[in-house]
């Protein structure tokens, strides 16, 4: 594995080379847009964190956690686990930091603890994924994906909470 990166590279450098491309150049033409492209994403990469700080320092997360509980439970979803799935699509360090304390509290082998473990590991960021695509895609209607998105994580942390009882 460890001479994956290094064989792609000198793959690259045989086809620029074949294809009688200026490497250099591309690279220093590629670095210049990388660096517009996150100055362009530095101000929703700040709005989205801000909003995350605001959710929980609001107690919005807290209010939402427990209004989701029971309909969470009826799915097979432990109810201790609601927080880190609200969390979740916000926060990576922020549901890391509740996934602790779950471990913590109910250990890494109980129900809880594995279900908690499953889905803090097949789940993502929701927002701030969308953030990075969107700051370079051209569509506008954005809500769309999202609800999407949220959809397959519900779906997910339901089938996830099902495999954990099951195993």
């Amino acid at each position: 594995m460890q001479y994956v990166i290094p064989a792609v590279f000198i793959l690259v450098f045989i086809v620029a080379a074949f294809k009688r491309v200026n490497v250099f150049s591309s690279f220093s033409r590629g670095a210049g847009e990388a660096v517009k492209f996150v100055f362009s994403l530095l101000p929703l990469l700040a709005c989205t964190f801000i909003m995350c700080e605001l959710f929980e320092r609001s107690h919005l997360s807290d209010a939402l956690s427990k209004a989701l509980s029971p309909a969470l439970s009826f799915f097979g979803v432990p109810s201790e686990l609601s927080k880190l799935i609200l969390i979740k699509p916000f926060s990576g360090s922020g549901s890391l930091a509740y996934l602790s304390r779950i471990i913590s509290d109910y250990g890494a082998d109980s129900y809880i603890g594995r279900c908690a473990c499953v889905l803090y590991g097949s789940s993502e960021t929701v927002f701030y994924i969308s953030v990075v695509y969107f700051a370079k895609c051209k569509n506008k209607r954005r809500i769309l994906p999202i609800i999407v998105i949220l959809a397959a994580t519900l779906i997910s942390t339901i089938t996830a909470c099902l495999l954990c009882r099951i195993m």
